[in-house]
């Protein structure tokens, strides 16, 4: 009877356990179905304003002369040096020839009579821009003004009553809140994909004057230009650029805060170009350890490297080893924000800049210069020189720079790119124009010398190539393969 009893009881104790089994999967499947309800929904958002967001594509020419056609050289201004050696030296076609319109970005509209903004690289080397709008109309659309720095551009069609989108502040953005882009990925029109803000204020290499807001969301080839919406149907940003092994995506898309578009396109609307402070120094981080040995408590600041002897830091009293930490009231938290806050300052306005020299604070008063909107300047004032017959492992054809020239552009030495084949170095982002100071920790005599070191390069290494272009210097590096070798 006991052993019945028992059995009777293990039986209810079973069935209340599986009641309570039955019970936390109820709740659990409530709680899951209560997050995805919690989802965002976009519909609304794309309905509203997807009609602002444009196609761009274009046809483009090669350069002519004397009535005749080069081969096709994308990217080669007539104002180049590398033109008319291309002009002396390539045999032309018998008849100017046209290629295909190819889709190449997205933009949107931001006023109802046809002011476009995009990226730069989506139209600064088309000679036909054509906009197709989200109701199939297509019109030919005139470039008011590009600005390289920002990739920023400001197009116009010859319409009226167009929708437009709104403007959001990307300072109220936070991270980790959800964001909707619309663009054309690979000629898709009017794709819609949603991520997050990854980060904030990200620097990328090769551009100082914007601040990038990091997404995650899918960015392709073609969405170049269109707009990074958040969840008020707000523009905050330009969707500009991914980080990719492949080319395609990969989780990590940079776009531009519509703060900083909306400044350069109101110049370039007036000007049809951008004006930009410089104060004419050399800067790099401060690391934990620099910082400690200028006796700083905080790794904050632009350390200064050097100072061009004339230029107006030099005037205003600034020298080499100043860590700069506010610049015209604006704190300089990385050395990244320096170059922003100077290009946003109008030449020749005079402001305080605060440095910490010798272990205190000074206050100095600087008038700011003016950043040549010609970035390539320096190449354009060298002579054909020593050049090299061929590329090298990189892809590069470089020729060497005078004595005279040297002096010219301030430099003790150098070598300039005067092609870029299809390689490492083009994918790095090496450009034409680009003057090599240095390779690894040696400085760049002669090509003889640059050849040696390549060689010495072992496949799986990295090797820095320090460029300067235009008013900057940088290292870009470079992880070398079997198939960079000849």
């Amino acid at each position: 009877m006991n052993n019945v009893f028992i059995v009777v009881t293990g039986m209810a104790k079973i069935k209340n356990m599986l009641q309570l089994a039955i019970f936390f999967l109820f709740l659990s499947s409530a709680v899951v179905f209560a997050q995805v309800k919690e989802l965002p929904d976009f519909t609304g958002l794309v309905d509203k304003y997807s009609a602002a967001v444009v196609n761009i594509s274009a046809v483009q020419t090669s350069n002519a002369v004397n009535g005749q056609m080069l081969p096709e050289l994308p990217g080669i201004p007539e104002n180049s040096p590398f033109y008319e050696f291309f002009k002396k030296h390539m045999q032309p076609f018998p008849a100017p020839r046209r290629s295909e319109p190819r889709s190449l970005g997205s933009g949107f509209i931001i006023s109802s009579d046809g002011y476009i903004l995009t990226n730069a690289h989506v139209v600064e080397t088309a000679d036909e821009i054509t906009v197709k709008l989200n109701d199939k109309r297509e019109f030919a659309a005139e470039v008011i003004g590009t600005d390289r720095k920002t990739d920023i551009a400001l197009i116009k069609i010859n319409a009226t009553d167009l929708p437009i989108v709104a403007q959001g502040n990307p300072e109220n953005l936070k991270v980790g809140e959800w964001v909707v882009a619309i663009g054309s990925p690979f000629g898709f029109e009017h794709s819609v994909t949603a991520g997050i803000v990854s980060a904030k204020g990200r620097s990328l290499a090769q551009e100082n004057y914007v601040p990038f807001i990091q997404t995650d969301v899918a960015i392709n080839p073609g969405n170049s230009g269109g707009p990074l919406f958040n969840m008020k149907g707000e523009v905050v940003g330009i969707n500009s650029q991914i980080y990719s092994r492949t080319g395609g995506f990969m989780g990590l898309s940079f776009a531009i805060p519509i703060n900083v578009a909306t400044e350069i396109a109101d110049q370039l609307k007036v000007n049809g170009k951008v004006n930009r402070g410089r104060i004419g120094v050399m800067i790099q981080e401060v690391t934990k350890e620099l910082a400690e040995s200028f006796g700083l408590s905080e790794n904050n600041g632009a350390l200064v490297v050097t100072v061009e002897k004339g230029g107006p830091a030099d005037k205003a009293g600034i020298k080499a080893r100043d860590i700069i930490l506010k610049f015209d009231e604006k704190d300089v938290a990385i050395s990244a924000d320096l170059p922003r806050i100077v290009g946003n300052t109008k030449p020749g306005s005079t402001v305080p800049v605060y440095v910490w020299r010798d272990g205190s604070f000074k206050t100095l008063e600087i008038k700011v210069g003016e950043t040549s909107t010609d970035e390539g300047a320096d190449s354009r004032r060298l002579k054909q020189n020593k050049k090299s017959d061929t590329s090298n492992r990189l892809g590069l054809v470089l020729s060497e720079i005078t004595a005279e020239q040297k002096k010219q552009l301030e430099i003790t030495n150098g070598l300039l790119v005067e092609d870029i084949q299809p390689g490492i170095a083009s994918r790095s982002g090496i450009r034409l124009g680009d003057i090599i100071l240095g390779f690894n920790s040696k400085d760049v005599e002669s090509i003889s010398q640059f050849n040696e070191l390549l060689s010495q390069a072992k496949s799986g290494k990295n090797i820095a190539l320090l460029i300067k272009r235009g008013e900057i210097t940088t290292f870009i590096t470079m992880k070398l393969t079997d198939d960079d070798k000849k």
